[in-house]
């Protein structure tokens, strides 16, 4: 596609511009697309004013002096409550009055769905377009109560007095009068009118219409302001504040309209998840169900530290449940309901969870309590003995602050040395070079694993003991009962664990603050304390990253829309231009989009900037991993993660990945799989991520940006060997930033073209022996394996009718008569056909339910016909009900010859062992029946490998019989009936594969054979009516055609030793089938060491052969820009939620090489993204 593609089609560009000014408005429908009685427009006109009238007749009141201010407010809200009922018993007398014309009506489909008739200004119709009322009665009633508060409040916050006490100004009091009261129209309407579809969507579902609550909710703030400046006396700060709202107050339309005020979801969650980690010292959690229960007890630390009356016990209380709430508690938690239930039910506890999903056991308690116990006692020590001094240069707390300095320049330093480019800009000359194996790479990192080591004990142990040093030293603890102490203290005693680096360089520039400002009278000395600052500091430090990410991000939209040909639209230039000029503006976007911690949004991924509404760092409403497209890829995923998940662990831990913090990502690479990682949660010694797979079935654009991740990867990784020192990287301001590899157990995937190996004549010309030897190893085997139920030739008799389907009876067994030469095709027998027989059935009716079964009478099961002259091909998996049509085709067999019911079945004598054994390995008779002619048995005795045969017996071992005679192998080779039994077996087998002819089988033929599909015949026909004996068959014929494969590039078999270890090693490493099996799928998750697979390209007419290997190999990760994914998520949500814009070809799902535009789709939640693979939330320990 080209860079022109539109940003919407006609059809959603029609769509979007009807419904944009819907939303403008707050619900009123004045561009319906069609044509509509005037009537539509006025009557929703006359509602949106409604609000204005009635507070209007307030005002009135007011301003003549009739009514005090606050009558005023209660007379309007009165109205409006009443008018909001009104409105909605008539939508609800509506419904009522149309359910039954409904219910007759025929919907005409040419229609347009949107299109209404109209029959009466006031009619049914006309009532429910205008006024679709709830879904609940409960809302009828609560949103017509509080469309009355509102309106009543709305009528006091824009009293024309009141505004000209604030402004002292007429114009002004006019202007905010008039546009004050469009906005508590606009928020009227969509609470009780119709509510509008909102530009800032979280949640696809609206299940309890909150949506309608979200303009009243804002207009409430404004008006809580303005009652708290009427009733508080003399304070400046919030007369100033209402001042200035109620200016912000008019463009309260134009926010709602650009998304840039969340919706209260969404609100919600932002604002607890804010406080939790700034004002709390938290950390984001992974749900919401763990935001609130966390944001609660955090609180309840906070507010009762307040309380406590004396400093050392505020100091002990912070430090205990400082450290507490740092540590993974749910996973705490269900460890020990773990142990509990394990402890009173042993039973019930095999059928738990697979694994802790973290692992805690009693070296990690004894851990935590030991560090727990030494902070408590570092604390108390110092504040006790030492906590009174003020701060100077020789004070214990500037020497705490010296350390902890010290401490972060060479946590720092050990950091940026583990990762491939220092600062993502200039190679590391400390990291290996031309890694490409994991034996060179582990060899070269073992210096670098040290100062990882090194780097993990600073940080989980030195560095909190030296911050709680620091801390405690703080003269700010004295002042006990203050708000200010305790919610600073709280947050950064909390911090020192939760988030160490972070709090290790807060800390360190509050004291090179106060090292380099020790006038008191100042501000910063005189203002605040230490816990105050840190609480800035940390705040500051957030929305400086966040800043300096969002601009690399916007400047890099900027760049490659021009840069990039293929993101060169014609608009590209006006669009540079603009942004140029008015490049203060975008820097004013950045700077509140990082205030607000909210997403920057490029509009359909052009350098067209908004500010996205503020939401909760996962960026998604739904439960972690819930959700998923799977499909075959999957399983490739759901088997490399666990390794993948101990390798993240070790290279978090040791600093190789750089700051991660929750709402970090990470993307892997390793041939066609692509990982997106996401850290949601992160505390003292423990890491929540999610690990999504994204597909392999590379489309164009997939492929692109896949192609320049290669790129990217190899340029760091894999070709270094000539670079120089320091060598800058190419690919700076890219979003993707090469950080390590990791090794990894997965499984590596090689495709080979197999020509001149299955069209090779020679090769083809063995096929056939070589698969009568596979197939005799085979069944020797699985007879064998069956035989080690048995202990003895005495126990076997007890045991035959379990054993062995032929051995269910002790007379003759009936066979089908051999094919003569000339013979094309014999049946066993034909049962009589009535007329009461349905002649679709595939089985006939009457007397023949009423038969014993096959097992019962003795004899072998026969094949029953529906027609006279029709032939039946038998299936063992066919529906319980079917078309007459399908019957058919499954009962008759045209073309075939009738058979005479007259000719009588010749009856196999019981075959005589010579040795008593040999019914250990006797294979099942039933599987000799195919009707193969005679002399196709004499050809099979002269080609069956004796040798091999003799071979393979002489392997058994029969460890499993208590008593045996020396001499068993020998009489087994000996015995002439054993070995005509796997004839028979190996002739029906190759009857049913190959047919009677003994020509070189073609390169399809085998195909089919190796994949199950080979045409009907007679053979296959018996054959499949084997299911065990044919599953054998076909494995014995896929090991074949892989020994075919192997001999041909590795070289002939020297001897049956060599062959029988290739036989094993398919038996017990390999997986040879097809990839579309679910045995194939199965095999994966049990980590089969090997997979084979047999391909067809039908386009290049040629064969592939695909060969997974399971082996610990390098994965390349690399850290992506957070704000990048965050903006580009935010505009998939407004397109795909607001502007329903889901052309799979749209302009902002096309390939963008810088910017990963197409992988960054796929890796969001459904149903917005496509990921193939979510993994559950993934608990790291890392420690």
């Amino acid at each position: 596609m080209g860079p022109d593609v539109p940003l919407l089609n006609d059809y959603k560009q029609e769509f979007f511009l009807k419904r944009f000014p819907q939303t403008v408005l707050g619900g009123p429908r004045f561009k319906l697309g069609y044509c509509a009685p005037p009537y539509i427009y006025v009557n929703q006109i006359i509602l949106f004013l409604t609000p204005w009238v009635l507070g209007g007749v307030g005002t009135l009141m007011y301003q003549l002096g009739v009514m005090k201010d606050y009558y005023t407010a209660a007379l309007s809200g009165g109205l409006m409550f009443v008018t909001a009922l009104i409105l909605q018993m008539t939508n609800l007398y509506a419904k009522q009055k149309t359910v039954t014309v409904e219910r007759m009506q025929i919907q005409n489909t040419l229609t347009d769905e949107d299109e209404f008739e109209f029959s009466s200004c006031v009619g049914s119709e006309t009532v429910k377009f205008i006024i679709p009322g709830k879904k609940y009665i409960i809302n009828t009633v609560f949103h017509s109560l509080l469309a009355g508060v509102l309106c009543g409040l709305g009528t006091w916050y824009l009293l024309p007095n009141r505004i000209t006490l604030l402004y002292s100004n007429i114009g002004g009091t006019v202007v905010i009068f008039v546009f004050g009261w469009v906005t508590i129209c606009i928020g009227e309407y969509s609470l009780i009118v119709n509510t509008a579809t909102e530009t800032a969507t979280f949640q696809a579902l609206d299940t309890y219409e909150i949506t309608a609550l979200m303009r009243p909710f804002y207009i409430f703030v404004f008006i809580a302001v303005d009652l708290a400046h009427r009733f508080a006396v003399n304070t400046p700060i919030l007369e100033q504040t209402n001042q200035i709202l109620h200016i912000i107050f008019l463009f309260l339309p134009f926010l709602w309209a650009m998304g840039i005020l969340p919706p209260l979801d969404a609100l919600f969650l932002w604002g607890m998840e804010q406080l939790l980690e700034f004002g709390l010292g938290g950390s984001p959690m992974s749900s919401n169900t763990k935001l609130l229960v966390m944001f609660l007890i955090s609180a309840g630390t906070a507010i009762a530290s307040y309380f406590i009356p004396s400093t050392l016990g505020v100091i002990l209380f912070m430090t205990g449940f400082g450290f507490i709430l740092s540590l993974n508690l749910s996973e705490i938690g269900f460890a020990f309901k773990h142990t509990m239930i394990s402890h009173l039910a042993s039973s019930k506890s095999k059928n738990m969870h697979r694994g802790l999903r973290i692992q805690f056991g009693w070296r990690e308690f004894i851990f935590y309590l030991t560090v727990l116990t030494f902070a408590l006692i570092e604390a108390s020590l110092l504040h006790q003995f030492a906590g009174f001094s003020s701060f100077s240069k020789a004070s214990p707390q500037a020497i705490a602050s010296y350390i902890l300095i010290i401490l972060l320049i060479i946590m720092w330093i050990l950091r940026e040395i583990q990762r491939v480019y220092l600062f993502g800009v200039f190679r590391n000359p400390f990291y290996p070079k031309d890694v490409r194996t994991v034996t060179v790479f582990m060899e070269k990192q073992r210096r670098l694993m040290k100062v990882g080591v090194v780097r993990r004990i600073l940080l989980t142990l030195v560095s909190p003991f030296a911050m709680i040093a620091f801390l405690s030293l703080d003269r700010s603890l004295q002042n006990l009962h203050s708000v200010s102490v305790c919610i600073g203290f709280t947050r950064i005693f909390r911090m020192v664990w939760q988030n160490t680096e972070n709090a290790l360089l807060d800390i360190v520039v509050v004291s090179i603050a106060q090292m380099l400002v020790f006038n008191p009278d100042l501000w910063w000395n005189r203002s605040l304390d230490t816990g105050i600052r840190l609480l800035l500091v940390g705040i500051l430090r957030d929305r400086l990253l966040q800043f300096v990410s969002k601009l690399q991000f916007a400047i890099a939209i900027l760049l490659t829309s021009w840069t990039e040909k293929k993101q060169r639209r014609k608009s590209t230039a006006t669009l540079i231009t603009l942004n140029v000029v008015f490049f203060p503006i975008l820097l004013t976007f950045v700077a509140i989009s990082a205030l607000l911690s909210s997403p920057l949004l490029p509009l359909f991924t052009l350098p067209v900037f908004l500010i996205g509404f503020p939401r909760p760092v996962r960026s998604w409403p739904g439960p972690v991993g819930a959700t998923a497209c799977v499909c075959s890829d999957t399983v490739y995923y759901q088997q490399m993660v666990p390794s993948l998940a101990v390798a993240l662990q070790s290279a978090l831990a040791a600093g190789s990945l750089g700051l991660s913090l929750p709402g970090s990502h990470y993307l892997c690479r390793f041939q066609d799989r692509l990982m997106w990682i996401l850290v949601l949660e992160k505390g003292f010694t423990y890491c929540s991520v999610n690990i999504k797979g994204l597909e392999l079935q590379e489309t164009s654009c997939h492929a692109a940006e896949a192609h320049r991740v290669d790129e990217i990867f190899e340029t760091a990784f894999e070709h270094q060997e000539h670079t120089k020192i320091l060598s800058p990287n190419h690919h700076f301001g890219h979003i993707l930033t090469p950080c390590t590899v990791l090794p990894v157990r997965l499984y590596s995937d090689a495709r080979n073209v197999l020509s001149g190996i299955i069209d090779s004549h020679e090769n083809l010309k063995h096929l056939k022996d070589d698969f009568i030897k596979v197939l005799v190893w085979m069944l020797v085997q699985y007879c064998y394996k069956k035989s080690k139920t048995w202990e003895s030739p005495g126990k076997a008799d007890k045991n035959k009718k379990g054993s062995f389907p032929e051995n269910q009876h002790s007379g003759a067994i009936e066979r089908s008569r051999p094919l003569r030469e000339e013979d094309s095709f014999s049946v066993d027998t034909i049962e009589d056909w009535t007329d009461d027989s349905d002649i679709f059935d595939l089985e006939p009716s009457g007397r023949m339910k009423d038969r014993k079964e096959p097992g019962q009478l003795g004899t072998t099961p026969k094949e029953h016909l529906s027609i006279p002259g029709s032939v039946e091909t038998r299936s063992h998996n066919v529906p319980q009900e079917m078309s007459p049509e399908d019957k058919l085709y499954r009962a008759v067999v045209l073309g075939l010859p009738a058979v005479d019911k007259g000719k009588q079945q010749e009856v196999l004598p019981q075959v005589e062992f010579s040795c008593s054994y040999s019914e250990l390995l006797s294979i099942p008779e039933e599987w000799r029946t195919a009707p193969v002619p005679s002399s196709k048995v004499n050809e099979m005795r002269q080609r069956f490998p004796e040798e091999w045969y003799r071979f393979i017996l002489s392997q058994l071992d029969f460890f499993h019989l208590k008593e045996k005679p020396s001499n068993l192998l020998e009489d087994l080779m000996k015995d002439k009936a054993l070995k005509d039994l796997y004839i028979h077996g190996v002739l029906s087998c190759c009857f049913g594969l190959f047919g009677l002819d003994n020509a070189v089988p073609a390169p399809s033929h085998v195909f089919r054979a190796y994949t199950g599909g080979i045409p009907w015949s007679v053979g296959l026909d018996w054959l499949t009516g084997k299911p065990e004996l044919f599953q054998l068959a076909l494995k014995a014929f896929r090991y074949t055609f892989k020994l075919m494969v192997d001999k041909a590039s590795l070289g002939p078999v020297e001897n049956f030793k060599e062959l029988v270890n290739y036989l094993e090693e398919y038996e017990n490493d390999w997986y040879i089938g097809l990839v579309s099996d679910l045995e194939w799928q199965e095999a994966v998750l049990q980590e089969k060491p090997y997979l084979f697979s047999l391909g067809h390209d039908p386009n290049m007419g040629i064969y592939t052969g695909r060969v997974l290997t399971l082996q610990e190999l390098l994965v390349q990760v690399g850290k992506l820009n957070d704000e990048a994914v965050r903006g580009q998520w935010a505009n998939l949500s407004w397109e795909l939620l607001y502007a329903t814009n889901d052309d799979e070809e749209r302009y902002s799902i096309q390939a963008h090489p810088v910017l990963l535009r197409n992988l960054t789709v796929q890796a969001a939640d459904p149903p917005l993204g496509y990921p193939v693979y979510s993994s559950e939330l993934l608990h790291l320990p890392l420690f």
